[in-house]
């Protein structure tokens, strides 16, 4: 059985939960034998309709909101279209980025050929722009690949647009691939940490959301923690989340 969902904030409106990696949001036509998805959990658990208002990768763990009614619901996610939401990430990365830095690389729409039925892969690049900071870096004894040793980091990131995987594909073209990420990473590197560190995740966590209320107007600053996977595979490697 599952085990329930971990609630960060919930009132008459709205309800915030902390995602598990490798759930998807709702029923998706890209796995149609997956039952288990958060927004039906989420709705048996606390007994009532939730709408989500965006959406988090199905391998990226944390912050993620519902309205209680489709109008809310639509409110945060014109919140998210005009860019009023402020969104923190945290990613382990192959390789040492640059102390901070501004990755501004426009990104043609994601295309899936069973997902998108309405989509089309030839549409022109959108703007897409991702801040990051470096918060610590580690080198590794062991070989992945052509070097005699593995250096990684872990890196906070702000996406400033909403583009589809945004945060991975930008650190794929920036040669910092996030580790775990099968369609856009490293596959060597996630091997070596699937199969010698026992670590089977995306390393990409949505820590905190800042978004108006819709009633109140306030900010809710809403924190997830990274998960214990998270910490595990940081605490592997020697990197400091404090």
């Amino acid at each position: 059985m599952t085990a329930e969902l971990e609630i960060l904030y919930c009132d008459d409106e709205c309800v915030a939960v902390n995602k598990p990696p490798g759930m998807l949001v709702h029923r998706s036509r890209v796995d149609t034998q997956e039952d288990e998805n958060v927004l039906t959990l989420l709705r048996d658990q606390i007994g009532q309709w939730v709408y989500a208002a965006h959406r988090l990768d199905r391998g990226t763990s944390g912050v993620l909101l519902f309205g209680l009614s489709s109008e809310v619901a639509r409110f945060f996610a014109d919140e998210f279209e005009q860019r009023r939401v402020q969104k923190e990430y945290l990613a382990i990365v192959r390789g040492w980025p640059d102390d901070s830095g501004v990755i501004d690389r426009p990104l043609t729409p994601w295309f899936d050929r069973i997902s998108d039925r309405h989509g089309g892969a030839s549409k022109p690049a959108q703007e897409a722009v991702t801040e990051y900071e470096t918060l610590d870096r580690c080198e590794c004894d062991w070989s992945v690949g052509p070097y005699e040793r593995s250096r990684y980091s872990l890196i906070r990131l702000h996406p400033l647009t909403g583009r589809r995987h945004q945060i991975r594909r930008h650190l794929n073209r920036a040669a910092h691939p996030i580790i775990g990420d099968v369609r856009h990473g490293d596959h060597r590197h996630n091997h070596h940490f699937r199969d010698v560190l026992g670590i089977d995740r995306m390393l990409l966590a949505s820590t905190r959301l800042e978004v108006r209320h819709p009633s109140t107007g306030e900010v809710l600053a809403i924190n997830a923690s990274r998960g214990d996977d998270f910490k595990a595979a940081a605490e592997q490697l020697g990197l400091d989340l404090s």
